[in-house]
């Protein structure tokens, strides 16, 4: 009679294991999506006032073509002066998973009486000088007479790592910026103005990555690089006819530290490892569920 009572007992604590697994899943699924968090906690003053410092070292002046595009690096801001009606060319790297956003300010002189309203228009061009369309922003803007400055915005699509050749998806190089007035009265044509521009990327992830890779990064060779390749542009010249040297890059467009799209670690790594353990987790639990937890696990001898 008291039999029954003694697998009752034991049975108890094997119908409790299941709820045990579920509070085991709920708290390592917790401790996988919390990890990330902590990362964010960079953002500390002394970090923002290092990178406002890194910004106001940038370039002081501008080219006039594609050939001779000044270099800017991200996070930067370039200045130059210029006269209306002169096209005004940067250049600046952009790596996969990155999401580029130019911003330029055009100030006008309020000393100057200007005969009518002028605008005002920024375009991004890829190394093989396509042009790239913005996702979003304020591209071209007009400019009243006794406008003082007029800021645009352009923030391109996220760089991919690969791309089919009909397409043209931004890919990992050299991206060129050029300014310039693309409506004005003729009476204003010449007058002086100055420019300020910049270039910063928010990085998307891994939920933008594709399969593929360039064998190389897109980065033509750009004359202005020789101006700090610490050698006489005749030298250089010589050195290139005989095959001992190689077409200059610009320091801002140089390979990173782990090489151009070199970057394996992705968020998806994360999610792949979090669904894995989730995964197994659901079957220990539904092991522990369709075993028959409701029988004792050892019956006594001679019952």
């Amino acid at each position: 009679m008291r039999t029954p009572l003694r697998g009752r007992s034991q049975a108890a604590p094997a119908r409790r294991r299941p709820w045990r697994v579920v509070a085991g899943a709920a708290l390592a699924a917790a401790a996988l999506f919390t990890a990330a968090p902590p990362a964010l906690a960079d953002a500390s003053p002394s970090a923002s006032a290092s990178q406002d410092e890194e910004a106001e070292a940038g370039p002081t002046e501008a080219g006039t073509a594609f050939r001779t595009a000044v270099r800017l690096a991200q996070g930067q801001r370039g200045t130059a002066s210029a006269s209306t009606g002169d096209y005004l060319y940067w250049v600046f790297p952009a790596d996969t998973g990155q999401r580029p956003t130019v911003e330029a300010t055009v100030s006008l002189p309020a000393e100057q009486a200007r005969q009518g309203a002028s605008t005002w228009r920024i375009d991004v061009y890829d190394g093989l000088r396509r042009r790239q369309a913005c996702a979003y922003g304020l591209q071209e803007r007009r400019a009243g007479e006794d406008a003082a400055e007029v800021r645009l915005s352009c923030t391109l699509r996220t760089v991919r790592a690969f791309s089919e050749p009909w397409a043209n998806d931004p890919l990992p190089g050299a991206y060129y910026v050029r300014l310039t007035v693309s409506r004005l009265a003729a009476d204003d044509l010449g007058r002086p103005f100055r420019a300020e521009i910049g270039v910063d990327s928010q990085e998307t992830g891994g939920s933008t990555a594709v399969g593929g890779k360039l064998s190389e990064p897109l980065l033509p060779g750009i004359s202005a690089a020789s101006a700090t390749s610490g050698e006489e542009p005749g030298e250089q010249d010589t050195a290139d006819e005989e095959g001992t040297g190689q077409a200059p890059r610009p320091a801002a467009l140089a390979e990173p530290e782990g090489g151009w799209s070199s970057g394996w670690w992705t968020d998806r790594w994360l999610w792949t490892g979090a669904g894995a353990v989730l995964a197994a987790l659901a079957g220990i639990f539904g092991y522990t569920l369709t075993r028959g937890g409701g029988r004792p696990d050892r019956v006594p001898p001679g019952v």
